[in-house]
């Protein structure tokens, strides 16, 4: 890279373009592609908000009698939950100083800093949504409540969510709390088959292909043993089939075990869950991709009392989850 002062603006900017889009590709966003997450991009111009409503049909039809009407099915409208957009940003300056004195290595570190910011917040609000999973609200990292209720206005984990046409109750918690283990995973599964209900009370049949984990070294190890383990072909369990191999993919949450402030929190560093993820319900709609702003002539691109040129980056989200019947967790603390 040449010196920044025998550079043009124009030129610098092009290079401070191609530094951020590099930059975005190469952060891991772990969270957001992680087959859990509804991801749809929404047009400018379309206000702030999104409402996701429920509706649900009965499982069965009915007896058809010679001579009688058939049954109506049983539809109804249920819950509604609002995802409202959010704005976040981040600046940084080129200093005089720096353009002048050939500090381009402080440059490139402040250009791949600033590009790193969103998809790190992005995955952040995401990942926290189930950090804070048996709350109704948390504060984040800038101080703001964020509501994170489901559509019955329970914590997204909890063991009685409500159901609009049932007085019948179902839990998406695994009682006793237990770390992972075969076993474990096994009475997960059997919450599946048991609490899985629609807003009729009526049972689904929904299928769990997904395994999710703190990034703890033993809990992932554990995960590996159980869904990748087989056995020496000289062994006497050579012919025992795996039969959780294939079944569930392994997403790893570097962000699951951490504070508001993505400070670590070893109290949550056992958690695990299975997930569908073909009927998640975790939305993300983004209004407005991230984008890097450069300074330029026609944008007082330099500031009169500083002569700084100032880069940043602004992006609009909403994330919700409006149900909860898509996924099943454990503490992993052994209390009830």
């Amino acid at each position: 890279m040449a010196t920044l002062n025998t550079i043009s603006l124009s030129a610098f900017t092009e290079l401070a373009d191609n530094i951020f889009l590099q930059g975005i590709e190469s952060i891991p966003e772990v969270m957001r592609n992680s087959w859990l997450v509804k991801e749809m991009a929404i047009p400018q111009n379309t206000w702030n908000s999104r409402q996701f409503t429920e509706v649900d049909l009965e499982e069965y039809a009915s007896n058809k009698w010679e001579w009688s009407q058939s049954s109506i099915a049983r539809v109804q409208q249920w819950y509604t939950k609002t995802m409202t957009k959010k704005r976040i940003a981040a600046d940084i300056d080129i200093t005089y100083e720096m353009r002048m004195e050939g500090k381009n290595r402080e440059v490139v570190d402040r250009l791949t800093s600033l590009w790193k910011l969103w998809p790190n917040r992005l995955d952040l609000d995401l990942t926290h949504r189930i950090t804070f999973w048996e709350s109704t609200t948390y504060t984040d990292k800038d101080w703001e409540t964020v509501t994170i209720t489901v559509w019955d206005w329970l914590a997204l984990f909890s063991t009685a969510h409500t159901l609009t046409w049932s007085s019948s109750t179902f839990r998406n918690i695994l009682a006793n709390n237990p770390q992972l283990s075969k076993g474990s995973l096994e009475w997960m599964e059997k919450l599946v088959v048991e609490e899985t209900l629609n807003n009729l009370g009526e049972k689904m049949a929904m299928s769990y292909d997904t395994l999710f984990t703190t990034d703890d070294p033993n809990i992932i190890n554990t995960a590996r043993e159980i869904l990748q383990s087989t056995a020496d072909i000289s062994s006497s369990n050579a012919w025992i089939t795996n039969v959780y191999k294939w079944k569930y993919k392994h997403v790893i949450l570097p962000r699951l075990a951490t504070t508001a402030a993505w400070a670590i929190d070893s109290a949550k560093n056992k958690r695990w869950g299975i997930a569908s993820s073909t009927q998640s319900q975790f939305m993300l709609w983004i209004w407005e991709s991230p984008r890097l702003k450069s300074p330029a002539a026609w944008n007082n691109w330099e500031d009169f009392s500083t002569d700084n040129w100032t880069y940043w980056i602004r992006s609009w989200y909403g994330i919700t989850i409006p149900w909860a019947r898509w996924v099943k967790v454990s503490y992993g603390t052994w209390v009830a």
